[in-house]
């Protein structure tokens, strides 16, 4: 079975992704492909699905951001529209609150291996917002370059409200906070599909480390044991992982016990809970710089 590609449009609200995602639709029914939505608001009432045509297929997160509790309801909503349809590609469109981490995070539950590929992270910059945004609360400026820095590609939309100088020198700032991202200059969030859907996909097979071509900010490894491992030398392999990971996720056992635990690792904290039902022992791991050779190795090694 083929895997499905994701995209994940990202950036502040007011930037124009409802625009955007009007437009990548339009594009992608010419071109003859399935593709569903899943669209994340932070209100109780969705206003961006008119957005969308009713014959594709729309799945709507509310009242939250993808980050805290959605995460799981994400999970759910993509595991439907894998079962329901048959898709060429899932575009997610996140509240302009979410990090673009955390949405990568669902979509990389060990549930969905190889059933989807990561296409790119798209996100979209307001243009005369990003110029004035020392008026922008601190958390907000953060966010803003966190959106920016984990992109593969930028946009920087509204360009007709820059001048020629005010645009070079936002380039320059975005070149900066993400030097391997591809920018681009847009009005009225105005793309070409290939100007995405070129950039390097993470392609996950079982078993094996995940190919990343070096143009992909955020990648992932995915190992499976292929039984129990020793509870203690495990979590002395958290101590020693690289603080650029930012999330392990998936499910282990342990030789002290007959459990299946679903585990989840975020900003050094290890989460254990125990599965009733038997999955296979995978875990996935998402960062920047990943060493695959090291984490083989060291994952390896437990089961020793």
């Amino acid at each position: 079975m083929k895997s499905v590609e994701v995209y994940i449009l990202s950036g502040f609200l007011g930037a124009g992704k409802t625009t955007l995602l009007k437009n990548i639709l339009k594009q992608e029914q010419e071109n003859g492909r399935k593709i569903a939505v899943v669209m994340n608001e932070l209100g109780k009432i969705s206003i961006d699905s008119d957005a969308v045509s009713d014959d594709i297929p729309l799945k709507e997160l509310l009242n939250g951001c993808v980050c805290c509790t959605m995460q799981g309801q994400l999970e759910a909503q993509l595991q439907g529209m894998l079962s329901q349809y048959e898709l060429d590609a899932i575009y997610i469109e996140t509240t302009g609150a979410a990090h673009p981490i955390e949405v990568l995070d669902a979509c990389l539950s060990p549930v969905f291996a190889d059933k989807l590929a990561i296409g790119a992270i798209v996100t979209l910059v307001d243009g005369p917002r990003y110029h004035d945004r020392t008026g922008l609360s601190i958390q907000l400026q953060k966010l803003l370059q966190e959106q920016i820095h984990h992109a593969d590609v930028v946009l920087l939309n509204k360009i007709d409200a820059l001048s020629d100088s005010e645009q070079a020198s936002l380039v320059m700032d975005i070149q900066n906070i993400a030097p391997a991202s591809k920018v681009l200059l847009t009005q009225f969030a105005s793309v070409r599909l290939s100007d995405f859907q070129q950039v390097s996909r993470m392609k996950r097979r079982e078993h094996e480390q995940t190919h990343v071509e070096h143009h992909l900010h955020l990648k992932t490894y995915v190992h499976t044991f292929t039984g129990p491992i020793d509870f203690d030398s495990f979590e002395n392999f958290l101590r020693t992982m690289p603080d650029t990971i930012y999330r392990v996720k998936g499910y282990v056992a342990f030789t002290r016990s007959a459990e299946t635990y679903l585990f989840q690792y975020s900003y050094g904290m290890p989460l254990y809970m125990k599965e009733p039902v038997k999955m296979k022992k995978t875990l996935v791991f998402i960062g920047e710089n990943l060493d695959h050779d090291w984490l083989k190795q060291e994952l390896t090694s437990l089961q020793h």
